[in-house]
């Protein structure tokens, strides 16, 4: 098993930066695929970044290609999401999701066995 924790939200002015973090605990942290959703108030949760077990194949959405940056510290049970050049379109919570028995990165949520609480990301124009 996995338990997530998210932090590193808050409200930011649009062309801002934020980090978020994931403490993960659990044996399978390091053998799991790790990604990071979002969701907008009145939207579905949506693919932002993941990331593989041995940190080389990163996958990002179209929308935030070139802004954000997923990353891992398998050591210390972490993974990140830099986020830079923020708008306000990336208004929403983010999730930290683990994906334990998959092979390749999935951009489907249901592909995920463990998700964190969220932490809100508020871009203002």
């Amino acid at each position: 098993q996995v338990q997530l924790i998210e932090s590193g939200g808050g409200l930011v002015q649009a062309g801002g930066s934020l980090r978020l973090s994931c403490a993960a605990s659990g044996r399978t942290f390091s053998s799991s695929i790790m990604g990071w959703f979002r969701q907008a108030p009145g939207k579905e949760r949506e693919f932002v970044a993941a990331i593989t077990r041995n940190g080389i194949i990163r996958r990002y959405a179209d929308s935030v290609k070139g802004r954000f940056t997923i990353s891992r510290e398998n050591a210390k049970n972490t993974v990140n999401l830099q986020m830079n050049s923020l708008k306000p379109e990336d208004t929403a919570v983010y999730y930290c999701a683990a994906d334990a028995d998959s092979s390749s990165v999935s951009q489907e949520s249901w592909e995920y066995d463990y998700w964190g609480q969220g932490t809100q990301v508020t871009v203002s124009s």
